[in-house]
């Protein structure tokens, strides 16, 4: 259980003063909630950090104020002057004064009941707002703040400036923070007081309290002293957290793994090509984990087409010539159908039996394959989430593969793991998102990695040009000539179907325009609103070569393989982020022929888009166009909310992000080599940050043990 002091941080928002149901509902839209979170909570307004400050130190005298800047004023009401009856265009205006002149209140469509209430004639106010000058008078509309003297405290001299939605005020905002921080507990402190001294950092509660009632405008800039405190702890509990899983599972006893090279030479020698070195090396990298007495996690990076799937095939045969079995765990059922037919024919060959589970197999269909499982029969079995359904039995699991990795959370990956004998398989996990050295730590940690950076041999560079959608009908044209010689040709676009606000052209729009200009049953169209029958259908018949023009959304962004597909039009290729560009084109050059790219534009590019499409022509590096991404939109964003995972971060997308990483990544590693149950006072005090940023399944490892 969580320290019971934290406790009053993860009560629902609801329990401040002033927030209600509906507020909540508006809260839902302005917050960065993490995932999982249904509601907000006390923690997500402290989290919910400002983005700038309205200065109202400046209190001069009326007389003294410059027109156009924002003051505080300290002024006796003088007399209300409400407007003509039946006016409702006439403002009410309220004539104050001070020891050097006198200043008008200016208020429109005011309600003059609670105008009297707020200014009384002959009472002194401080009032804060935008001054102006009109016919020579001084005046203020619609004043920010009016309060007595009493509670001149709560007119703040440098207001937060938070991010807000329609309907959301920063008052309202300003007045949650305030009480949040009052329920923020004494924590004892978990970076060292010469570490915080030596950086020119203040406590983690000052921290906190400095940017939702920061002192100077400094506080609540991303690189001032009090947000990058914020950062690095965030980050420190992301690195102490992906440490202390990953030192758990691999500190848990394996068993041996080895192969005796019979069904791994099968496969090579059915192989249509040589294996690259890089491959080799990987396969050897998996085997030697394999081998070894500890459980096995390691992680396959490569690029589109580098070959993950041949590596990780030959490291499950490993699993099946030791007398066990392997499964290979895909995030989509296209995918996991992908899988099964690239190894479908090596795995006949070698003398394989594998099988295929999705959401799709049901009834006795399904029964008879779970039987054949259970008894051993199955050497390896593909599939996607319902793999870790309760009923799938596994003989004897020793080796798991789990692609497109960051789509997937830690408790699917335990579940899965958990089906192996003594509760543990081996486990490598792999992704076809080439991935910075930057980013590969903030997901994965030190993670063991093996990667694949050449192309299996007789593959050419795919030729990537751009083009305005002015040209369309000229492109339609090439296109026309290119079917005609016998091309296949995917064509992607941004949307399922259009709607008012949007310009984009639509899957079905534009299916339905090609299909006018090609006739019927030339052109197919796949999209994620579609069911699994009607996709297998579509990519059955494109795979086939009955259809010859495949439109799609990005449900073809990964595992798709069509060799003879080789030109990929991406229209509004603005819209789409380079990763995603770069695994889109990835989906032609699968064979030994030629193959074109062609990204389709607005006429007027800003300046970011054109960098990226211009990335795109100049080289087909995943690495370096993985680089020039994280360079374009920083680190918080390069993986995009869909495939980041648990790596989603609420404060730490700041100024120095790798110079912080790079700390935060040292600072685990010390930590967990001197106090590796984290039972010294330091390590108490970090399983409370590890509360703090939520990263709960590493203190969870705490009450396993």
């Amino acid at each position: 259980m969580r320290p019971s002091a934290l406790n009053p941080l993860f009560a629902s928002a609801q329990a401040l003063t002033g927030i209600g149901p509906r507020l909540i509902v508006l809260l839902k839209k302005a917050l960065k909630l993490p995932p999982g979170v249904a509601e907000p909570r006390v923690l997500d307004m402290l989290w919910h950090l400002p983005t700038g400050v309205i200065d109202r130190r400046a209190e001069p005298e009326v007389a003294s104020a410059v027109p156009g800047t924002i003051v505080t004023l300290k002024v006796r009401v003088l007399k209300h002057r409400a407007p003509p009856r039946g006016n409702n265009r006439a403002p009410y205006k309220v004539a104050c004064e001070d020891e050097s002149g006198r200043i008008d209140l200016v208020f429109f469509h005011a309600e003059r009941g609670f105008v009297e209430r707020q200014l009384p004639v002959g009472e002194t106010r401080y009032i804060s707002g935008r001054i102006e000058r009109y016919n020579d008078v001084m005046q203020m509309t619609h004043p920010d703040y009016i309060v007595t003297p009493e509670n001149r405290a709560d007119l703040p001299l440098l207001e937060p400036v938070y991010p807000l939605t329609a309907g959301l005020s920063g008052k309202i905002l300003i007045k949650a923070a305030r009480q949040a921080l009052e329920r923020l507990p004494d924590a004892v402190e978990w970076q060292p007081p010469s570490w915080i001294e030596a950086r020119g950092w203040p406590t983690f509660a000052s921290a906190v309290s400095h940017l939702h009632r920061p002192e100077d405008a400094g506080d609540v800039s991303p690189g001032g002293a009090p947000w990058q405190r914020l950062a690095y702890d965030e980050l420190l509990a992301n690195q102490l957290a992906l440490a202390l899983v990953r030192d758990n599972y691999k500190a848990q006893r394996g068993r041996p793994v080895t192969g005796d090279g019979r069904i791994q030479r099968r496969l090579t020698t059915a192989l249509p090509f040589q294996l690259t070195a890089s491959q080799s090396l990987a396969v050897s990298e998996i085997a030697a984990d394999m081998n070894a007495p500890r459980r096995m996690l390691r992680l396959l990076l490569g690029d589109v087409g580098s070959g993950k799937t041949i590596v990780a095939l030959l490291a499950m045969a490993i699993a099946v010539e030791a007398g066990a079995q392997a499964a290979l765990m895909a995030p989509t059922e296209v995918l996991a159908r992908q899988h099964a037919e690239t190894i479908a024919p090596l795995a006949e060959k070698a003398g394989l039996r594998i099988g295929l589970l999705t959401g799709r197999e049901k009834g006795k269909p399904r029964a008879e394959l779970l039987s054949r499982l259970a008894s051993g029969e199955v050497d390896i079995l593909i599939g996607t989430h319902a793999l870790f359904q309760s009923d799938v039995v596994f003989r004897d699991l020793a080796f798991a593969v789990i692609d497109e990795q960051h789509r997937f959370g830690v408790h699917q990956r335990l579940a899965l793991q958990t089906k192996g004998a003594d509760g543990g398989a081996n486990v490598l996990v792999m992704t076809a998102t080439p991935i910075p050295r930057t980013l590969l730590m903030t997901h994965y940690g030190d993670l063991d990695v093996s990667k694949l950076t050449e192309k299996p041999a007789g593959r050419k560079p795919i030729k990537t040009t751009m083009a305005s959608t002015d040209r369309l009908t000229d492109v339609i044209e090439r296109i026309r000539a290119n079917v005609a010689e016998g091309a296949q040709i995917y064509w992607v676009c941004p949307l399922i179907e259009s709607n008012e606000k949007s310009e984009l052209a639509a899957a079905e729009e534009r299916h339905a325009h090609l299909t006018q200009i090609f006739g019927e049953g030339v052109v197919g169209l796949l999209h994620g609103g579609m069911s699994g029958t009607a996709k297998d259908k579509t990519m059955a018949a494109f795979a086939a070569n009955e259809t010859k023009v495949l439109v799609a959304t990005t449900v073809i962004e990964v595992g798709v393989n069509v060799p003879n597909a080789t030109i990929m039009v991406i229209e509004h290729a603005e819209r789409f982020g380079l990763a995603q560009l770069h695994q889109l084109r990835g989906r032609v050059g699968r064979s030994d022929r030629q193959s074109f790219c062609l990204l389709l534009h607005v006429s007027q590019l800003g300046d970011t888009a054109d960098k990226r499409l211009t990335m795109m022509c100049e080289t087909d590096d995943g690495f370096k166009i993985a680089e020039k991404d994280l360079e374009l939109r920083g680190g918080g964003e390069v993986l995009g909310a869909r495939q980041s995972g648990e790596a989603e971060f609420r404060i730490a997308d700041v100024p120095g992000f790798e110079t912080l990483l790079e700390a935060a990544r040292d600072d685990a590693k010390m930590i967990l080599a001197t106090d590796p149950r984290l039972t010294s006072p330091r390590g108490e005090a970090l399983k409370t940050l590890l509360y703090l940023f939520e990263r709960d399944e590493a203190v969870q490892l705490f009450r396993a043990a």
